[in-house]
């Protein structure tokens, strides 16, 4: 069995180096590894390799005086795409892959979308996951609308390495308060105006905004317009274009008021205060130069894929039937997964190791069966993880060298040797994916992982669960194009207790479909089987692997768009299937589903998130069911329904990422995770969620208004373009925990509510919220204390000493739901009146949530005749049309 301590050993590395897939490090005051990846589909331009580097340098200048001397960029990877010319001075990528890059350059989706922005899905704190930019805004051409290059990656880097909010508010751009609408700004210091431009058959005009006559509101079509020339220093998360702003918002001269997303997330500190809040900032201390040393920048590029399978075959391999998975698993890797053009080898290991097969290059299938055959019938002897690895290097550097290669190493047992070739692993430059099969696997395999940015994935030996076949469907490559991967489209096993049907659907959308395989393996004898394409026609052909228990359909040409059906019959045993697929067109992104857990590790109660994110190209894909199914060591599965609606642990609503709490475990150990997408009518593609740099619509200068062009926008109809329903599997890799006691007590709270909104109506105010739940969003909560106060800091530093609203008749909703409350204060709501609201949720064992975010509800009465009306005095006249 394996070693507890051990895993506890490993369990303190890991949260010591904490989670993600990122390789940044903070040596000093100087961040390195940092790698910026050229997506494969930007077009070839030498200029952008240089503008990459200009525009750290100067970022590197801005963030040492932006966080006084703190910080700044020290060493920094660009990765190069393949099929970009050679250069003698391209060096060869080590750990560093497109998938984990930390800054990618990629080509705008829709055309035109060029908006910096950062994938930031944790809450306040949490590191983001990377940062977008595209060549336009590298090479400069957008300075007018988003500032200078180097302010860019800055703001998005206060996202990406501190996990700030934006201070600005695209959705209402303004707030009411003191009896007037104001703008949504930090520092309140930024002077402009506030305008609506309109444009119509081709001219445009410039007028005041006008006031909603029921609330007072400024209506939609209103913008703040800044004045170019401003004197305030603060706040790069608000307008980083501006020439004066230099700095963050401190607790000094934050907007506390402002409904932002900083605020909400945040509980209303400034983003300087969240940043003295990291760990960087606490390990860090200012340095004393007036400039910091220039950038190191190394210039690598993308090689083609070189990959060694390093196989257990001990003694312990021929129980339960995990030689035979393994075989299956492998060949599916083989025939399906590999891509073409990679470089694969083969090593097998008990006690010592042995090379199956030198580094052949994937042209044919008859180098995939080559490979195959090649794969070990039986097993005997002991485990030597380490002999496994340096035999594999050994394959590696007889043709090429081992930085950059990845080997897949997959075991069943322990080795108390293991960490002898810790060092050699990590000279290596080699990425070691581990896939840990049952429950004595050896602990050290995530640490094999950790420190060569590897995946980790767990299998038990619950074959019904096809745990090891999804393991190894998640080993594309994680450099190349999109379009280029192996796809899963589903993976589901059942066991049969007497002769029945295992009967199921696909679902084929149109950006799926070639090198479809229909892959059902079972545990006793050959089913029946056949398939079905949307128009009815059967498949029966498939090529049978006896001994292996295996078979599988490949679909010729291009799978026909719609719903495949498929039938096995079968006499008691276990069955499964998986189908994978390729993009149809290799200039159209197919969907995909990434999934993951927000860390690697727990020590309870400390809870767990899951995460998924549902995309075609960059634009998210909204309106899906999407479930996750967490499965721990000894094959117990739990299901949990993932949702993006913008409350609990779903930070932003309709951005195409799931999210979900998970404290259901109940054993110490090993736990995979597998989600399942499915899009159907209510499923569309939407504009990517903007979580990065503001948007100037416009400058003030000299008293005169300068356009810039419209930010560009999906249309609905553009939304629901051939968007077909769509099925799709994600292996989100293993994780650990630790420290479960024997008898788990209620230690869950309700989750923070982060999107509580009030309005006044009449001489009543309405509160509308989603509903927490017992143990964090699931369950039911208990009661609500619902606090307000006409100071917001009263509400931020001493909840309990609000007035509080009567909630008795208020019984909480099943987490999830939306909530509706209305309640007549014991004030009168006059013209003028600012409230400020905060909930804590509380459950049945008397566990609170933290204060949610706060609401502000003011009424606003507009005056009989209008202000905003246009006249004669209005100094900024019509503007032409911005080119």
């Amino acid at each position: 069995m394996v070693s507890f301590k051990m895993l506890i050993l490993i369990l303190t590395l890991f949260l010591l180096r904490g989670a993600g897939a990122s390789l940044i490090k903070l040596n000093g005051n100087g961040y390195e590894d940092v790698v910026i990846a050229i997506d494969p589909n930007v077009p070839e331009d030498e200029k952008l390799i240089q503008q990459i580097q200009d525009m750290v340098t100067e970022a590197s200048t801005y963030l040492y005086g932006a966080t006084e001397k703190r910080f700044y960029f020290k060493a920094v990877s660009i990765l190069i795409p393949e099929t970009w010319q050679k250069k003698n001075e391209y060096e060869e990528p080590k750990l560093e892959t497109y998938k984990k890059a930390d800054i990618v350059i990629e080509v705008p989706n829709p055309p035109g979308f060029d908006v910096p922005r950062t994938d930031q899905f944790g809450q306040c704190g949490d590191k983001g996951e990377r940062i977008r930019l595209t060549p336009a805004i590298v090479l400069g051409e957008k300075l007018n609308e988003y500032g200078p290059q180097g302010k860019i990656l800055v703001h998005e880097w206060a996202h990406l390495r501190w996990g700030v909010f934006e201070e600005y508010n695209e959705e209402e751009p303004f707030y009411q308060h003191d009896g007037r609408n104001v703008p949504v700004k930090c520092s309140d210091g930024i002077t402009g105006t506030n305008k609506v431009y309109a444009c119509s058959g081709g001219s445009c005009s410039i007028r005041n905004c006008r006031t909603d006559p029921k609330t007072g509101k400024l209506n939609k079509d209103c913008m703040f317009i800044p004045d170019k020339v401003q004197g305030e220093k603060a706040s790069i998360m608000f307008m980083q274009s501006i020439d004066s702003v230099v700095e963050f918002c401190t607790e000094k001269n934050h907007n506390t008021l402002a409904p932002n997303p900083q605020n909400k997330m945040c509980n209303s500190r400034s983003t300087w205060e969240v940043i003295q809040n990291s760990e960087d900032y606490k390990n860090s201390i200012p340095m004393t130069e007036a400039k910091p040393p220039h950038p190191i920048f190394s210039l690598k590029q993308i090689r083609e894929r070189v990959l060694i399978l390093v196989l257990d075959k001990s003694g312990s391999m021929a129980g339960g039937d995990r030689l035979n998975r393994l075989n299956q698993a492998s060949q599916l890797f083989l025939l399906q997964i590999i891509e073409k053009g990679s470089w694969t080898g083969m090593v097998t290991f008990d006690s010592s190791a042995t090379i199956q097969s030198a580094l052949i290059q994937i042209e044919t299938d008859a180098q995939r069966n080559s490979l195959i055959s090649r794969l070990p019938t039986a097993a005997g002897g002991g485990t030597s993880i380490c002999s496994g690895l340096r035999t594999a290097f050994t394959v590696i550097k007889n043709k090429f060298s081992t930085d950059g290669s990845e080997i897949v190493l997959l075991t069943d047992g322990e080795d108390s040797t293991i960490s002898s070739c810790f060092d050699e692993v990590k000279q290596s430059g080699a990425i070691i994916h581990t896939v840990a099969l049952g429950p004595s696997a050896d602990p050290g395999l995530e640490e094999l992982a950790k420190m060569t940015g590897g995946m980790k994935t767990s299998a038990t030996d619950n074959a019904q669960n096809n745990g090891l076949i999804d393991a190894f469907s998640a080993l594309s490559s994680e450099n190349g194009a999109i379009t280029q991967r192996s796809i899963q489209l589903d993976s589901k096993g059942v066991t049969l207790t007497n002769e029945d049907w295992m009967n199921g659907t696909v679902i084929f959308d149109s950006t799926v479909g070639k090198d479809t395989l229909f892959l059902v393996m079972w545990t006793a004898q050959q089913p029946e089987m056949f398939v079905m394409d949307p128009s009815g026609n059967i498949y029966k052909n498939f090529a049978v692997e006896t001994s292996s228990q295996m078979a599988y359909l490949q679909i010729p040409n291009t799978a026909q768009v719609g719903i495949w059906t498929y039938s096995l019959k079968s006499s008691a045993q276990t069955l499964t299937l998986t189908v994978t697929s390729r993009a149809a067109n290799p200039n159209v992104s197919p969907i995909t589903v990434d999934s993951r857990m927000n860390k690697d590790t727990s020590s309870f109660p400390s809870p767990m998130i899951v995460y998924a994110e549902v995309r075609q190209g960059s634009l998210p894909i909204i309106g899906a069911d999407v479930t996750a199914l967490i499965e721990s060591a000894d094959g117990t599965t739990v299901t949990l329904e993932l949702l993006d609606n913008g409350a609990g642990a779903d930070v932003f609503k309709n951005d195409g990422v799931y999210s979900r709490y998970f404290t259901a475990y109940k054993e110490n150990g090993r736990y995979s995770l597998k989600v399942r997408a499915l899009g159907g009518t209510n499923t569309q593609r939407s504009r990517p969620k903007v979580n990065g740099a503001f948007y100037i619509p416009g400058w003030v200068e000299n008293g005169e208004i300068k356009m810039n062009p419209p930010k560009p926008e999906i249309s609905e109809d553009e939304n629901q373009a051939n968007m077909q329903s769509f099925s799709r599997t994600s292996s989100g890799g293993s994780f650990i925990v630790s420290n479960i006691p024997t008898t788990v007590p209620d230690v869950f709270p309700p989750n923070r509510i982060i999107d509580l909104e009030a309005n006044v109506e009449d001489d009543h105010i309405n509160l509308t919220w989603t509903a927490p739940g017992d143990d964090f969003d699931t369950g039911r909560a208990e009661e609500y204390i619902i606090k307000m106060s006409k100071d917001i800091l009263t509400l931020r530093e001493n909840f309990d000493a609000a007035l509080q609203v009567n909630t008795t008749d208020l019984i909480p909703n099943d987490a999830n739901s939306k909530e509706d409350f209305m309640f007549k204060p014991d004030f009168l709501i006059e013209n003028g009146t600012t409230v400020f609201l905060a909930i804590k949720a509380v459950d049945k064992a008397n566990l609170t949530s933290p204060i949610s975010n706060i609401a502000q509800a003011s009424l606003i009465i507009p005056s009989a005749e209008d202000p905003f009306s246009p006249s004669a005095e209005d100094p900024f006249s019509p503007s032409p049309l911005p080119k």
